[in-house]
């Protein structure tokens, strides 16, 4: 009798802990601005090979369009409906304008190596912008690159003076908008799902991009000419609701940062030789197409026309963003003598 009740207890006791361990799982929902194939699709699926291989947890991953725009992403975020989200300076900058200097042109390195080191290490997203996102109730886990960004255009052109009139689409961001005026254009905002139709009745002439994103968009379309003027590397950022981040136990939290930390990595190495075959894929699809990359003299008059939206970032941002911006030059000196 003694034995039959201890055996009860004990099954009793792992049906507890199988209970509590079932009551622990949740469902965490990932929302992103691309498709499951594109850069930012394949960081989210090794975060949550991550999450999934080490809890109970199951991580959902929403592509761009399943939940709406952007800016109605961002809300659900906020509200804590979505657990993470994954969204770029370009879109976040209208809720926290300091994001808009990764933006800026012509300050981030083009070397690989430089690269890999800034996004790894910078304090200005590691203590800066992380205070400023849980301002915004927000937990910023990282930031990660997603290529250089290439120019798209119906007309060749090596010049400010060339882009004229030119009405180049850009993302809902005031200082991408002063950035296409230095460069002579008309900046347009528009929302992503209206940019291929703008484009194809030419509504706009233009827009910027990284390669992989014109490749996968079939962007190169709607254009004639696609040119690298070496301005930009994009940036994208992974956050979580800070409601739901802080209350989870700490040892969920490290799993949370082993993941994000994890899927860098792979990106990092995911994307060496992304561009080139992106380049690739466009000619084998549209063989009349033209690729221009601006010499260094090409670049100067871009470069130099630059120098008014740095400004422009000090008089939208103030004390907060000359800080950041001065620890950013910090750290992508870091990266240089690395």
């Amino acid at each position: 009798m003694i034995k039959i009740m201890y055996v009860a207890r004990r099954a009793s006791l792992f049906a507890l802990l199988l209970f509590s361990m079932q009551a622990s799982a949740a469902t965490w929902r990932y929302a992103i601005e691309e498709s499951l194939s594109e850069v930012q699709g394949v960081y989210a699926a090794k975060f949550k090979e991550v999450i999934e291989s080490n809890s109970n947890h199951e991580v959902l991953i929403y592509p761009f369009g399943t939940l709406g725009e952007s800016a109605d992403v961002m809300e659900q975020a906020q509200a804590g409906i979505l657990q993470f989200v994954d969204q770029s300076p370009g879109f976040t900058g209208s809720l926290i304008p300091e994001t808009q200097l990764f933006l800026m042109p012509y300050i981030l390195p083009e070397k690989k190596s430089e690269v890999r080191y800034f996004y790894k290490h910078a304090r200005v997203i590691k203590e800066n912008f992380k205070a400023l996102y849980a301002k915004q109730n927000l937990e910023l886990l990282r930031m990660f690159p997603e290529g250089a960004v290439a120019i798209t255009t119906q007309k060749e052109f090596r010049s400010p003076e060339d882009l004229k009139g030119q009405k180049i689409r850009v993302m809902t961001s005031p200082l991408l908008v002063e950035t296409y005026k230095a460069f002579g254009a008309v900046p347009t905002p528009l929302p992503w799902g209206e940019v291929f139709g703008a484009l194809q009745t030419n509504m706009i002439q233009g827009q910027e991009n990284p390669w992989f994103y014109i490749e996968s968009g079939k962007l190169y379309e709607v254009t004639e000419v696609i040119t690298d003027v070496g301005h930009n590397i994009f940036t994208t950022a992974i956050m979580a609701n800070l409601d739901f981040y802080a209350s989870l136990p700490k040892a969920e939290q490290q799993l949370i940062q082993l993941a994000s930390e994890t899927a860098l990595d792979f990106i990092l190495d995911y994307q060496d030789g992304l561009t080139e075959a992106s380049r690739a894929k466009i000619k084998n699809a549209k063989p009349s197409i033209k690729f221009v990359t601006l010499s260094d003299a090409e670049r100067a008059p871009f470069r130099k026309n630059a120098k008014q939206v740095e400004a422009k970032f000090i008089e939208m941002t103030g004390p907060s963003g000359q800080a950041i911006l001065n620890q950013l030059k910090v750290d992508l000196d870091a990266a240089r003598n690395q």
